[in-house]
Parts: C-alpha cells; sequence; structure tokens
C-alpha cells in the first residue's frame, strides 16, 4: 500500500469516519431565497390527502438536531439486489457483494467505504446461478465517480475495490472545473494524430481514474511480400486476447489493442440524478411505510418534467429513485440521500415527508439548493470543496 493510502486511512481512522471541516447546514449547500427563488420557494405541499396523517402515525422524532449526526464517507458503493426489503444487516448474506466488501474492508486506500443494497435490478444469471448454488453476478454503482460496474460475483469485489473504487474520486476530491466555453479563447491547433479505437472497452466511458488501453502499433507487411511468422502473429498477451485493426488514418498500420484481463466491464451511470430511500422495513417499519410513499411523490413530480426514469429506464439524463438498506437513524424517517452527477453533490436529508418532496424536485434535485435546512443530516459538494457529516 502506498503511503498516501496509508495516511489517508489512518486519518480515516483516527476521526472515525467524520469530517473536520468547517461547513455548516448553511454553507454547504445554497439555500432557497425569496429574493432569488420566489415568495414560495419554502412552501410546502398542502394537499397530499392521507398522507400527513400516515406520516404522523409512524412517531418520527422531530426535536433531535440531525446536523452531524451520521458517519462520514469516502465512496458509496450501491448494489442491485433486485429487492426491497433484507435480512437485519446486509453484511451478513452468505455468498453476496455486500459481504465480499466489507470482508475485503481493509484493501480500502481512501477511507470508508459506504455499502447499500438496493432495488435495482441485477441481470438475469444473477437469479439463475442462486438456483444452481453458483456465485450471483451482479451489478454495482460506484459513487461518487457514478461508475456502473457490471457482472461483479462476490470473488470479484478485490478487483472491484482495486479497479473502481481505490482509483476513483472520493466524496472530497475536488470536482474538476467545467470546461471552457466556446467564447474562450482557443490554443493553437496541433497536428492531427492516427486514431485508434480500443477494444474491448463500449462507446461510454469508464471510471474517471480508468486509463485506456495500452494502444502498440506494429508495421503491416507489404501485400506482395511473403508474411513471416513474426509478422503476423500476435504478441502474447497475459490475461488477455490481442485484438487488430486498421488505423482510420493511415493504411502502412496495423493497430494492436490489449484487452484487460478481468470480466468486470463498466460505463458512466446514465442518469443526471440518483436518489435514494430508505425501505428497510426490517429494520424499522418506519422506513417500510414511509419509502413507497414517497416514491409514489417523486414520480409524480418528476414525470411531468420528463424526468422519472423507472427501475428498467436507461436513457441519458432524468433521476432514477432506487429503494436502499438502513442508513441508520431510523427514528429520522424518511433518510432520502440525493446524489447530483454535474455539481458532485450528495446532499442528505432526513425527516422528508410527501409535502416536502414538490420542493426537494424543484430546488435540490434540479439546482442543489436546500428548502429547509434544518433537514441536512450531512452530506458532499465537491464543486466548492465543502464535506460535512
Amino acid at each position: 500500500m502506498s503511503l498516501g493510502a496509508l495516511i489517508r486511512r489512518g486519518t480515516s481512522f483516527f476521526n472515525n469516519g467524520k469530517s473536520v471541516g468547517t461547513a455548516t447546514k448553511d454553507t454547504l449547500f445554497p439555500v432557497v431565497s425569496k429574493d432569488v427563488d420566489g415568495e414560495d420557494c419554502d412552501h410546502d405541499c398542502d394537499h397530499c390527502p392521507g398522507y400527513g396523517r400516515a406520516f404522523d402515525k409512524i412517531g418520527v422524532e422531530t426535536k433531535e438536531e440531525l446536523w452531524g449526526g451520521i458517519k462520514g464517507f469516502a465512496n458509496h458503493v450501491v448494489v442491485a439486489t433486485g429487492e426491497t426489503d433484507w435480512v437485519r444487516d446486509v453484511g451478513d448474506i452468505k455468498g453476496s457483494v455486500m459481504r465480499e466488501l466489507n470482508n475485503n474492508s481493509e484493501m480500502l486506500e481512501q477511507g470508508r467505504l459506504m455499502v447499500s443494497a438496493s432495488n435495482l435490478q441485477p441481470p438475469l444469471e444473477y437469479h439463475s446461478a442462486a438456483e444452481e448454488g453458483k456465485p450471483q453476478p451482479t451489478t454495482v454503482i460506484v459513487l461518487p465517480s457514478f461508475t456502473v460496474v457490471e457482472n461483479v460475483t462476490p470473488s470479484e469485489t478485490p478487483e472491484l475495490i482495486r479497479r473502481f473504487i481505490n482509483t476513483g474520486p472520493t466524496t472530497s476530491t475536488p470536482l474538476d472545473p467545467p470546461p471552457l466555453t466556446p467564447k474562450s479563447p482557443l490554443s493553437p491547433a496541433t497536428p492531427p494524430t492516427p486514431l485508434a479505437r480500443p477494444f474491448p472497452f463500449p462507446s461510454r466511458a469508464g471510471p474517471e481514474s480508468e486509463k485506456e488501453p495500452e494502444l502498440v502499433q506494429v508495421e503491416a507487411p507489404s501485400p506482395t511480400a511473403k508474411p513471416s511468422l513474426e509478422a503476423t502473429s500476435a504478441p502474447a498477451v497475459e490475461g488477455g486476447d490481442a485484438v487488430t485493426e486498421s488505423s482510420p488514418l493511415d493504411d502502412s498500420f496495423t493497430t494492436l489493442s490489449l484487452a484487460p484481463s478481468s470480466a468486470l466491464k463498466s460505463h458512466p451511470f446514465p442518469h443526471a440524478y440518483l436518489i435514494l430511500i430508505c425501505s428497510h422495513r426490517r429494520r424499522d417499519a418506519r422506513c417500510g411505510i414511509s419509502a413507497p410513499i414517497l416514491h409514489k411523490e417523486f414520480e409524480k413530480h418528476l414525470r411531468p418534467l420528463n424526468l422519472w426514469r423507472d427501475i428498467t429506464d436507461t436513457r441519458d439524463g432524468g433521476a432514477k429513485v432506487l429503494f436502499i438498506n438502513h442508513v441508520g437513524g431510523h427514528k429520522y424517517s424518511a433518510n432520502v440521500i440525493i446524489y447530483r452527477k454535474e455539481d458532485g453533490q450528495g446532499i442528505w436529508l432526513a425527516r422528508v415527508a410527501p409535502k416536502h418532496i414538490e420542493g426537494i424536485v424543484k430546488f435540490t434535485v434540479l439546482q442543489g439548493k436546500v428548502v429547509h435546512p434544518d433537514m441536512i443530516r450531512g452530506g458532499f459538494n465537491r464543486r466548492v470543496g465543502g464535506i460535512s457529516w
């Protein structure tokens, strides 16, 4: 392990996973302003029939201070299980990626990893493998890099950690500034170089830190010359296949791309927003009651904006709403975590009720603003470099 990784782990241990930053609930995220956002910016829905009474009955704690009451994390992994409720501790599920991530926590180099089971649909092989007693390949979302990693089996969790967690950005990694606008002066043009299409990665890019496969150019033989064994045989590639293809700009060269050894494939999370709601009824009935109601409210307000993406919808943009297991603070139900890809924000709210969803969609999801600061439990804002738990 590198010296930098040891320092990061030591800092995380002595701080008990909590940030030592100076951000407050009023400075971590912008708060709506009547001067900017209108007189009704902090107005809650007053026409949610039946929902208010239902939430009154589940016994949500309303007096304690929420700010600073959660354990910080460097990365968050959301694992597809296709379920909305789980055993008390998902880390105890034998043969699961959740359990293996916990078992391999000593490999983590950047701080605490938060692991969540979710109702995201796993591949079909996940269920057939379970029936046959084989390792179950599933899909995971790595945050805050917004990377989807496919075909992850429990035995491949060490590689998941090495390639996609340890090398990706964390909740405290500053977000790169936006690209220059067309009005900015352009740098002098540079001569074009031969292009090569990497293999076997799809057209979508991998995680931010993943390097492109090494490209090697070998001189192609003359069409009239007798090919030699050395010229026509692909070099041995450890753990992968060698693939050759013609360069689009120069017919005298053949581009050789080396495939990675892993079966793990990745692509960017296609949606602009990820909304996570705790639905873990076996841990606390309040979560199981509140989560489905909030899910319906999110759909009601996201669908007219053409932002709703259901469980199987992979269209770019929009918002995906998922159920996840226990995140702590059941008495503050409902707990909702909102990830905003473009601005690198993770906004953790509690005591969320149906009356709040309209404002949350309009201001928090779409603009990164908070309507009620007293509902913030913590979060991170990579755009401005703020983090606090």
